[in-house]
């Protein structure tokens, strides 16, 4: 076996790792594990997001709708690892064909998802024999030291000359996000950047006393976004309203607009008090493993198939 298909061997062989301990860590905190359809006549209506088409329906890009649906029939845990879909994705740490964890928890808010996460990645880590620590690219990241929490107001604050209200009514805030506040987080410890304006949000539940803000956070490892999670909106009435929103943005960028889910907004009408996120599997090897490219943890990249 030649060197690279040596480190190919060893890449693939800590993803299955990662994913065996993921399965274990949460069968052991009872959730069950579910399996719902990748192709779907609707998926969630995102402005930055476009979708894959087959046969008229859609490649799922989260199976955020499918589980949210469960929930809203008694499932009250439950987790998934599935393949999902973004059209025109590409780059080091990008894959038009990605693989995702979510999980959902009836009754938690974003809060209890940031204990969940520090719960995973340090259960990840101790099977991997790390010791509490993961070293990636010249950064030793501590797992044991107190994470770092900050608001995107304060990411501002801190990282850039930008205020954030301008950055918004601007467009420019994914631009100085990712250039500008990304490199700052997680490079000691794993960080999660939380209450993000509202507008930013369209799933989220907005901050009681704040409605400016919504209860979502990004977990990043080594200035690299890993997870993406919220206390979940459960206001059907309100949900239509922001999808609205978004196909609105849609048309405005001369995309099409995606369909309204009915069923699911007919089903969120049972959904109980819910927080739910996605993390994203490639980039979690990516940084177990080591590597800056996302072709390095997958079996085969879209350009050798």
């Amino acid at each position: 076996m030649r060197a690279d298909q040596k480190k190919q061997y060893r890449y693939l062989e800590i993803r299955a790792l990662i994913i065996q301990a993921i399965r274990d860590f949460f069968t052991g905190n009872l959730y069950l594990e579910v399996d719902t359809p990748i192709l779907c006549p609707c998926i969630i209506p995102e402005a930055q997001i476009d979708p894959v088409t087959s046969q008229g329906w859609y490649l799922q890009a989260s199976p955020e709708l499918c589980m949210k649906r469960l929930l809203s029939k008694g499932f009250n845990k439950i987790f998934q690892l599935c393949k999902c879909f973004r059209k025109d994705e590409r780059g080091s740490q990008h894959l038009p064909e990605l693989t995702l964890l979510e999980w959902y928890a009836k009754d938690n808010t974003y809060l209890d998802l940031m204990d969940q996460c520090q719960g995973l990645i340090k259960f990840i880590a101790a099977r991997l024999n790390l010791e509490n620590q993961i070293r990636y690219q010249d950064k030793t990241i501590s797992l044991d030291h107190p994470w770092q929490k900050l608001t995107v107001q304060q990411a501002f604050d801190i990282y850039t000359d930008e205020p954030l209200n301008k950055a918004l009514n601007d467009n420019s805030f994914d631009k100085i996000l990712s250039f500008q506040i990304e490199p700052h987080l997680g490079n000691t410890t794993p960080a999660f950047l939380c209450d993000y304006p509202a507008s930013l949000a369209s799933l989220a539940k907005l901050i009681p006393g704040k409605p400016q803000y919504a209860q979502r956070f990004e977990l990043y490892l080594a200035g690299i976004e890993i997870a993406n999670g919220f206390t979940e909106l459960t206001d059907p009435v309100e949900q239509k309203l922001r999808f609205e929103k978004e196909n609105r943005i849609r048309v405005s960028q001369n995309k099409p607009p995606i369909p309204i889910p009915h069923k699911f907004l007919k089903d969120l009408e049972t959904m109980p008090d819910t927080a739910g996120i996605a993390l994203g599997i490639d980039r979690l090897v990516m940084i177990f493993c080591d590597t800056a490219s996302i072709d390095d943890v997958v079996a085969f990249t879209p350009e050798t198939l």
